[in-house]
Protein backbone atom coordinates (compact mmCIF):
# COMPACT_ATOMS: atom_id res chain seq x y z
CA UNK A 1 0.00 0.00 0.00
CA UNK A 2 0.72 3.50 -0.84
CA UNK A 3 0.54 5.62 1.95
CA UNK A 4 1.36 9.65 2.47
CA UNK A 5 1.14 11.82 6.08
CA UNK A 6 1.30 15.58 5.30
CA UNK A 7 2.28 17.50 8.16
CA UNK A 8 4.59 20.87 8.56
CA UNK A 9 6.61 19.64 11.11
CA UNK A 10 8.44 16.09 11.30
CA UNK A 11 11.65 14.87 13.43
CA UNK A 12 13.90 16.06 14.54
CA UNK A 13 11.72 18.98 15.17
CA UNK A 14 10.72 19.00 18.36
CA UNK A 15 6.38 19.58 18.08
CA UNK A 16 4.32 16.90 19.29
CA UNK A 17 2.89 16.84 15.95
CA UNK A 18 6.35 15.76 14.32
CA UNK A 19 6.79 13.10 16.54
CA UNK A 20 3.26 11.69 16.18
CA UNK A 21 3.84 12.07 12.11
CA UNK A 22 6.85 9.82 12.58
CA UNK A 23 5.40 7.53 15.27
CA UNK A 24 2.53 6.27 12.62
CA UNK A 25 4.96 6.05 9.82
CA UNK A 26 7.50 4.13 10.54
CA UNK A 27 4.81 2.01 12.45
CA UNK A 28 3.27 1.52 8.74
CA UNK A 29 6.03 1.15 7.08
CA UNK A 30 7.48 -1.84 9.80
CA UNK A 31 4.09 -3.35 8.28
CA UNK A 32 5.30 -2.91 4.80
CA UNK A 33 3.52 -0.22 3.40
CA UNK A 34 5.60 2.45 0.95
CA UNK A 35 5.10 5.39 3.06
CA UNK A 36 5.81 9.42 2.10
CA UNK A 37 6.13 12.07 4.19
CA UNK A 38 5.55 15.67 2.83
CA UNK A 39 6.81 18.27 5.84
CA UNK A 40 8.78 21.31 6.01
CA UNK A 41 12.41 21.87 6.85
CA UNK A 42 11.21 24.23 9.55
CA UNK A 43 9.19 24.77 12.64
CA UNK A 44 9.29 25.06 16.51
CA UNK A 45 13.11 25.21 15.51
CA UNK A 46 15.27 25.17 13.00
CA UNK A 47 15.68 21.40 12.07
CA UNK A 48 18.57 20.09 12.31
CA UNK A 49 19.56 17.24 9.34
CA UNK A 50 21.45 18.65 6.86
CA UNK A 51 21.40 18.25 3.31
CA UNK A 52 23.67 14.69 2.98
CA UNK A 53 21.66 13.40 5.55
CA UNK A 54 18.26 13.90 4.18
CA UNK A 55 20.03 12.61 0.73
CA UNK A 56 20.14 8.69 3.08
CA UNK A 57 16.72 9.44 4.50
CA UNK A 58 15.11 9.12 1.01
CA UNK A 59 16.58 6.37 0.14
CA UNK A 60 14.76 5.05 3.41
CA UNK A 61 11.06 3.79 3.95
CA UNK A 62 9.35 6.10 5.11
CA UNK A 63 10.59 8.88 2.12
CA UNK A 64 11.05 12.05 3.65
CA UNK A 65 10.36 15.46 1.45
CA UNK A 66 10.98 18.36 3.15
CA UNK A 67 9.70 21.28 1.90
CA UNK A 68 11.28 24.79 1.59
CA UNK A 69 9.99 27.66 3.35
CA UNK A 70 11.50 30.90 4.60
CA UNK A 71 11.64 30.27 8.28
CA UNK A 72 10.10 33.59 9.53
CA UNK A 73 9.61 31.49 12.86
CA UNK A 74 5.99 32.46 14.50
CA UNK A 75 6.88 36.15 15.66
CA UNK A 76 3.73 37.12 14.54
CA UNK A 77 0.97 36.59 11.79
CA UNK A 78 2.03 38.05 8.74
CA UNK A 79 5.36 35.80 9.37
CA UNK A 80 3.76 32.85 10.08
CA UNK A 81 1.52 33.13 7.27
CA UNK A 82 4.66 33.64 4.95
CA UNK A 83 5.56 30.59 6.04
CA UNK A 84 2.45 28.58 5.43
CA UNK A 85 1.76 29.95 2.17
CA UNK A 86 5.24 29.08 0.81
CA UNK A 87 4.34 24.96 2.38
CA UNK A 88 0.72 25.38 1.05
CA UNK A 89 2.62 25.82 -2.50
CA UNK A 90 5.46 23.57 -2.54
CA UNK A 91 3.74 20.95 -0.87
CA UNK A 92 0.53 20.92 -3.56
CA UNK A 93 2.86 20.67 -6.20
CA UNK A 94 4.83 17.61 -4.73
CA UNK A 95 1.62 15.96 -4.05
CA UNK A 96 0.49 16.36 -7.52
CA UNK A 97 4.17 14.64 -8.24
CA UNK A 98 3.13 11.87 -6.26
CA UNK A 99 2.49 8.59 -7.81
CA UNK A 100 -0.86 7.62 -7.03
CA UNK A 101 -1.67 6.99 -3.52
CA UNK A 102 -3.87 4.39 -1.77
CA UNK A 103 -4.13 6.58 1.01
CA UNK A 104 -3.17 9.84 2.48
CA UNK A 105 -3.71 11.26 6.29
CA UNK A 106 -3.59 14.92 6.71
CA UNK A 107 -2.68 16.53 9.75
CA UNK A 108 -4.04 20.03 10.10
CA UNK A 109 -0.74 22.23 10.24
CA UNK A 110 -0.79 24.11 8.73
CA UNK A 111 -4.38 24.59 8.72
CA UNK A 112 -6.43 23.48 5.82
CA UNK A 113 -3.05 21.66 4.23
CA UNK A 114 -5.40 18.33 3.98
CA UNK A 115 -6.28 20.05 0.71
CA UNK A 116 -2.96 19.08 -1.14
CA UNK A 117 -4.42 15.84 -0.72
CA UNK A 118 -7.74 16.60 -1.91
CA UNK A 119 -5.67 17.62 -5.54
CA UNK A 120 -4.00 14.50 -5.30
CA UNK A 121 -7.21 12.57 -5.19
CA UNK A 122 -8.45 14.31 -8.42
CA UNK A 123 -5.73 13.23 -10.40
CA UNK A 124 -6.22 9.29 -8.90
CA UNK A 125 -10.10 9.70 -7.56
CA UNK A 126 -10.76 6.08 -7.84
CA UNK A 127 -7.44 4.49 -5.99
CA UNK A 128 -7.23 7.53 -3.48
CA UNK A 129 -8.91 7.49 0.37
CA UNK A 130 -8.37 10.82 2.36
CA UNK A 131 -7.85 10.93 6.22
CA UNK A 132 -8.20 13.78 7.89
CA UNK A 133 -6.14 13.95 11.18
CA UNK A 134 -7.42 16.52 13.21
CA UNK A 135 -5.15 18.40 15.59
CA UNK A 136 -6.96 22.10 15.78
CA UNK A 137 -9.86 23.65 15.02
CA UNK A 138 -10.05 26.36 12.63
CA UNK A 139 -11.48 28.83 12.42
CA UNK A 140 -13.13 27.71 15.50
CA UNK A 141 -10.04 28.43 17.60
CA UNK A 142 -9.10 31.81 16.55
CA UNK A 143 -12.93 32.99 16.93
CA UNK A 144 -12.71 32.05 20.56
CA UNK A 145 -9.13 33.18 21.12
CA UNK A 146 -10.69 36.48 19.21
CA UNK A 147 -8.35 36.80 16.90
CA UNK A 148 -10.55 36.98 14.46
CA UNK A 149 -13.70 38.10 13.82
CA UNK A 150 -16.30 35.35 14.86
CA UNK A 151 -18.98 35.87 11.42
CA UNK A 152 -16.91 38.41 9.71
CA UNK A 153 -15.69 37.37 6.14
CA UNK A 154 -12.35 35.90 7.04
CA UNK A 155 -14.80 33.66 9.23
CA UNK A 156 -17.00 32.49 6.51
CA UNK A 157 -15.00 31.67 4.09
CA UNK A 158 -13.11 29.66 6.19
CA UNK A 159 -15.80 27.98 7.49
CA UNK A 160 -17.16 27.64 3.65
CA UNK A 161 -13.15 26.07 3.17
CA UNK A 162 -13.90 23.40 6.09
CA UNK A 163 -17.51 22.56 4.67
CA UNK A 164 -16.13 21.54 1.07
CA UNK A 165 -13.09 19.36 3.02
CA UNK A 166 -15.47 17.12 4.68
CA UNK A 167 -16.99 17.05 1.85
CA UNK A 168 -13.90 14.83 0.40
CA UNK A 169 -12.14 13.55 3.20
CA UNK A 170 -13.81 9.68 3.73
CA UNK A 171 -12.64 9.42 7.44
CA UNK A 172 -12.10 11.59 10.36
CA UNK A 173 -9.63 11.06 13.03
CA UNK A 174 -10.10 13.63 16.65
CA UNK A 175 -8.16 13.51 19.88
CA UNK A 176 -11.25 13.32 21.87
CA UNK A 177 -15.70 13.00 21.56
CA UNK A 178 -15.93 17.07 21.91
CA UNK A 179 -13.81 18.18 19.22
CA UNK A 180 -15.40 15.13 17.10
CA UNK A 181 -19.20 16.62 17.73
CA UNK A 182 -17.72 19.96 17.40
CA UNK A 183 -16.37 19.48 13.59
CA UNK A 184 -19.13 16.76 12.56
CA UNK A 185 -22.05 18.85 13.82
CA UNK A 186 -20.73 21.85 11.83
CA UNK A 187 -18.68 21.40 8.87
CA UNK A 188 -20.27 17.33 7.69
CA UNK A 189 -22.38 17.67 4.84
CA UNK A 190 -26.06 17.58 6.18
CA UNK A 191 -26.19 14.28 4.33
CA UNK A 192 -23.37 12.82 6.13
CA UNK A 193 -23.61 13.78 9.76
CA UNK A 194 -24.90 10.47 11.13
CA UNK A 195 -22.94 9.12 8.41
CA UNK A 196 -19.02 10.49 7.85
CA UNK A 197 -16.72 8.01 9.60
CA UNK A 198 -15.15 9.48 12.65
CA UNK A 199 -12.79 7.70 15.27
CA UNK A 200 -11.04 9.28 18.68
CA UNK A 201 -7.69 8.33 18.59
CA UNK A 202 -5.72 10.53 21.79
CA UNK A 203 -2.08 11.52 21.10
CA UNK A 204 0.41 8.62 22.56
CA UNK A 205 3.96 9.00 23.01
CA UNK A 206 6.62 5.60 22.06
CA UNK A 207 6.86 3.32 24.53
CA UNK A 208 9.80 2.39 23.84
CA UNK A 209 11.05 6.07 25.66
CA UNK A 210 9.48 5.74 28.52
CA UNK A 211 10.22 1.99 29.85
CA UNK A 212 8.59 0.75 32.99
CA UNK A 213 10.41 1.10 36.26
CA UNK A 214 13.12 3.12 34.12
CA UNK A 215 14.99 5.81 36.00
CA UNK A 216 16.08 9.34 33.43
CA UNK A 217 18.97 10.50 34.45
CA UNK A 218 18.94 13.77 36.35
CA UNK A 219 18.47 17.04 34.22
CA UNK A 220 21.83 19.04 33.95
CA UNK A 221 19.69 22.02 34.73
CA UNK A 222 18.33 21.45 37.74
CA UNK A 223 20.90 22.55 40.39
CA UNK A 224 21.39 24.94 38.19
CA UNK A 225 17.84 26.21 38.61
CA UNK A 226 17.91 25.53 42.10
CA UNK A 227 14.80 22.81 42.04
CA UNK A 228 16.96 20.74 44.65
CA UNK A 229 14.68 20.36 47.95
CA UNK A 230 11.75 21.50 46.06
CA UNK A 231 8.37 20.12 45.62
CA UNK A 232 8.48 20.84 41.72
CA UNK A 233 5.22 21.74 39.81
CA UNK A 234 5.96 21.41 36.05
CA UNK A 235 4.13 23.14 32.94
CA UNK A 236 5.92 21.34 29.68
CA UNK A 237 5.57 22.61 26.18
CA UNK A 238 3.41 25.41 24.88
CA UNK A 239 2.07 28.21 26.25
CA UNK A 240 -0.31 29.27 23.87
CA UNK A 241 -3.76 30.81 23.37
CA UNK A 242 -5.19 28.42 23.98
CA UNK A 243 -3.70 28.44 27.59
CA UNK A 244 -4.40 30.11 30.95
CA UNK A 245 -2.14 30.91 33.68
CA UNK A 246 -4.31 33.62 36.01
CA UNK A 247 -5.44 30.67 38.82
CA UNK A 248 -1.37 29.48 38.43
CA UNK A 249 -0.07 32.77 39.20
CA UNK A 250 -2.31 33.05 42.40
CA UNK A 251 -1.59 29.44 43.69
CA UNK A 252 2.10 30.22 43.31
CA UNK A 253 1.38 33.70 45.35
CA UNK A 254 -0.30 31.69 47.75
CA UNK A 255 2.56 29.03 48.05
CA UNK A 256 5.42 31.44 48.02
CA UNK A 257 6.69 30.80 51.45
CA UNK A 258 6.97 27.06 51.06
CA UNK A 259 9.41 24.79 49.38
CA UNK A 260 7.24 24.55 46.05
CA UNK A 261 8.56 25.67 42.57
CA UNK A 262 6.64 26.30 39.49
CA UNK A 263 8.68 25.28 36.48
CA UNK A 264 7.63 26.37 33.08
CA UNK A 265 9.88 24.60 30.28
CA UNK A 266 8.55 26.01 27.03
CA UNK A 267 7.38 28.76 24.64
CA UNK A 268 4.67 30.14 22.60
CA UNK A 269 2.65 32.91 22.32
CA UNK A 270 1.73 33.59 25.58
CA UNK A 271 5.15 33.13 27.29
CA UNK A 272 6.15 36.57 27.27
CA UNK A 273 2.99 37.35 29.11
CA UNK A 274 3.78 34.96 31.43
CA UNK A 275 7.43 36.25 32.29
CA UNK A 276 6.21 39.99 32.55
CA UNK A 277 3.07 38.46 35.34
CA UNK A 278 5.90 36.85 37.09
CA UNK A 279 7.85 39.58 37.28
CA UNK A 280 5.09 41.97 38.23
CA UNK A 281 4.09 39.94 41.09
CA UNK A 282 8.05 39.27 41.86
CA UNK A 283 7.15 35.17 42.35
CA UNK A 284 10.86 33.87 43.25
CA UNK A 285 8.83 30.19 43.38
CA UNK A 286 8.10 30.57 39.49
CA UNK A 287 10.94 29.62 37.14
CA UNK A 288 10.70 29.83 33.49
CA UNK A 289 13.26 27.99 30.93
CA UNK A 290 13.28 27.53 26.96
CA UNK A 291 12.37 24.53 25.21
CA UNK A 292 14.29 21.70 25.50
CA UNK A 293 15.22 18.85 23.30
CA UNK A 294 13.19 15.95 22.90
CA UNK A 295 15.23 13.47 24.12
CA UNK A 296 15.73 15.75 27.33
CA UNK A 297 12.07 15.76 28.23
CA UNK A 298 12.44 13.10 30.22
CA UNK A 299 14.88 14.14 32.23
CA UNK A 300 13.38 17.41 32.88
CA UNK A 301 10.19 15.29 33.73
CA UNK A 302 12.11 13.28 36.21
CA UNK A 303 12.56 16.40 38.23
CA UNK A 304 9.36 16.79 38.72
CA UNK A 305 6.74 15.56 41.41
CA UNK A 306 3.97 16.56 39.42
CA UNK A 307 2.78 18.08 36.19
CA UNK A 308 0.13 21.13 35.06
CA UNK A 309 -2.10 21.55 32.41
CA UNK A 310 -4.35 24.41 31.58
CA UNK A 311 -6.88 25.05 29.28
CA UNK A 312 -9.31 27.98 28.53
CA UNK A 313 -12.85 26.92 28.89
CA UNK A 314 -13.21 28.57 25.29
CA UNK A 315 -10.46 26.19 24.17
CA UNK A 316 -12.75 22.68 24.73
CA UNK A 317 -13.19 21.40 21.86
CA UNK A 318 -11.01 23.06 19.70
CA UNK A 319 -7.62 22.08 21.05
CA UNK A 320 -6.76 19.09 23.19
CA UNK A 321 -3.60 19.47 25.10
CA UNK A 322 -0.50 16.71 23.83
CA UNK A 323 1.63 17.49 26.85
CA UNK A 324 -0.52 14.65 28.76
CA UNK A 325 0.10 11.83 27.71
CA UNK A 326 4.42 12.31 28.31
CA UNK A 327 3.72 13.49 32.02
CA UNK A 328 1.88 10.28 32.43
CA UNK A 329 4.29 8.12 31.07
CA UNK A 330 6.41 9.34 33.88
CA UNK A 331 4.30 8.99 36.42
CA UNK A 332 3.19 12.63 37.35
CA UNK A 333 -0.25 13.06 39.28
CA UNK A 334 -1.85 15.42 36.76
CA UNK A 335 -2.71 18.96 37.90
CA UNK A 336 -5.56 20.08 35.66
CA UNK A 337 -7.25 23.50 35.59
CA UNK A 338 -10.04 23.92 32.77
CA UNK A 339 -13.67 23.19 31.69
CA UNK A 340 -14.47 19.58 32.36
CA UNK A 341 -15.04 17.42 28.99
CA UNK A 342 -11.76 17.81 27.40
CA UNK A 343 -9.13 15.14 26.83
CA UNK A 344 -6.79 15.51 30.18
CA UNK A 345 -10.25 15.97 31.88
CA UNK A 346 -11.58 12.63 30.85
CA UNK A 347 -7.86 10.73 31.34
CA UNK A 348 -8.62 12.27 35.35
CA UNK A 349 -12.00 11.00 35.79
CA UNK A 350 -11.25 7.49 34.02
CA UNK A 351 -7.74 6.58 35.78
CA UNK A 352 -8.18 8.89 39.04
CA UNK A 353 -4.70 10.18 37.50
CA UNK A 354 -4.98 13.91 39.14
CA UNK A 355 -7.16 16.19 40.07
CA UNK A 356 -9.37 18.83 38.12
CA UNK A 357 -10.29 22.16 38.79
CA UNK A 358 -11.92 24.84 37.62
CA UNK A 359 -10.91 28.44 36.69
CA UNK A 360 -10.29 30.61 40.18
CA UNK A 361 -10.32 27.58 42.15
CA UNK A 362 -6.83 28.91 44.01
CA UNK A 363 -7.35 27.39 47.39
CA UNK A 364 -8.19 24.05 45.99
CA UNK A 365 -5.13 23.66 43.66
CA UNK A 366 -3.32 24.73 46.80
CA UNK A 367 -4.92 22.09 48.90
CA UNK A 368 -3.98 19.24 46.58
CA UNK A 369 -0.58 20.72 46.12
CA UNK A 370 0.02 20.73 49.72
CA UNK A 371 -1.60 17.22 50.26
CA UNK A 372 1.02 15.88 47.30
CA UNK A 373 3.58 17.50 48.91
CA UNK A 374 2.93 15.99 52.19
CA UNK A 375 1.31 12.38 51.85
CA UNK A 376 3.98 10.68 50.49
CA UNK A 377 1.51 7.04 49.77
CA UNK A 378 -1.36 9.60 48.10
CA UNK A 379 1.62 10.89 46.09
CA UNK A 380 3.03 7.39 45.22
CA UNK A 381 -0.39 6.12 44.54
CA UNK A 382 -1.41 8.91 42.14
CA UNK A 383 1.87 8.03 40.23
CA UNK A 384 1.26 4.28 39.94
CA UNK A 385 -1.74 5.26 38.65
CA UNK A 386 -0.28 7.76 36.20
CA UNK A 387 1.39 5.26 34.37
CA UNK A 388 -0.67 2.49 34.48
CA UNK A 389 -3.62 5.00 32.85
CA UNK A 390 -0.29 6.31 29.97
CA UNK A 391 0.07 1.92 29.48
CA UNK A 392 -4.10 1.71 28.99
CA UNK A 393 -4.61 4.08 26.91
CA UNK A 394 -2.05 7.18 25.89
CA UNK A 395 1.16 4.93 24.40
CA UNK A 396 1.37 3.88 21.04
CA UNK A 397 1.05 0.10 21.89
CA UNK A 398 -2.63 1.25 21.86
CA UNK A 399 -2.94 4.32 19.70
CA UNK A 400 -1.47 2.64 16.57
CA UNK A 401 -3.60 -0.48 15.90
CA UNK A 402 -6.29 2.06 16.35
CA UNK A 403 -5.05 3.94 13.01
CA UNK A 404 -4.51 0.24 11.58
CA UNK A 405 -7.93 -0.22 12.17
CA UNK A 406 -9.12 3.25 10.32
CA UNK A 407 -6.80 2.37 7.25
CA UNK A 408 -8.30 -1.37 6.99
CA UNK A 409 -11.35 0.44 7.14
CA UNK A 410 -10.74 2.12 3.98
CA UNK A 411 -8.43 -0.20 2.35
CA UNK A 412 -9.97 -3.60 3.05
CA UNK A 413 -8.61 -6.76 3.24
CA UNK A 414 -4.94 -5.43 2.71
CA UNK A 415 -5.21 -2.82 5.68
CA UNK A 416 -6.90 -6.15 7.85
CA UNK A 417 -3.89 -8.47 7.56
CA UNK A 418 -1.53 -5.63 8.73
CA UNK A 419 -3.75 -4.41 11.47
CA UNK A 420 -3.91 -8.36 12.24
CA UNK A 421 -0.23 -8.49 12.15
CA UNK A 422 0.10 -5.29 14.41
CA UNK A 423 -2.36 -6.21 16.74
CA UNK A 424 -0.85 -9.95 17.13
CA UNK A 425 2.64 -7.81 17.85
CA UNK A 426 1.35 -5.55 20.79
CA UNK A 427 -0.34 -8.82 22.21
CA UNK A 428 3.33 -10.21 22.14
CA UNK A 429 4.42 -6.87 23.73
CA UNK A 430 2.09 -6.35 26.24
CA UNK A 431 2.68 -10.40 27.21
CA UNK A 432 6.47 -9.72 27.74
CA UNK A 433 5.53 -6.47 29.96
CA UNK A 434 3.68 -8.54 32.14
CA UNK A 435 6.62 -11.34 32.30
CA UNK A 436 8.77 -8.06 33.38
Amino acid sequence: MRLTIINQFYTPDISPTAHLAASLAAHRASLGDEVTVVASRGGYVAASADAASERRANLRNPRVYRIWTPRLGKGNVIKRCIDYGTFYGLALWRMLRLPGQDVIISLTTPPYIAYAAVAHRLLHPRRTRLVLWNMDCYPDAAERMRVIRAGGLLSRFLRWLNRRLFARIDHLVCLDTAMMDLLVSQYAPPARRRALPATVIPNWEPAELFPAGDVAAPWRKADELGLAGRFVVLYLGNTGYGHQFETVLDAAALLAGEPVTFLFVGGGQRWKWLADEVAARRLANVVMHGYVPKDETAAVMAAADCALITLRDDALGVMSPSKLHANLAMGLPVIYIGPPGSNVDDAIRAHDCGRAFAHGEVDAVVDFIRSLMNDEPSRHAYRRRARSAFEAAYCDARALPRFDEVIESLYGEAGAAKAGAARRRGGESEDANAIA
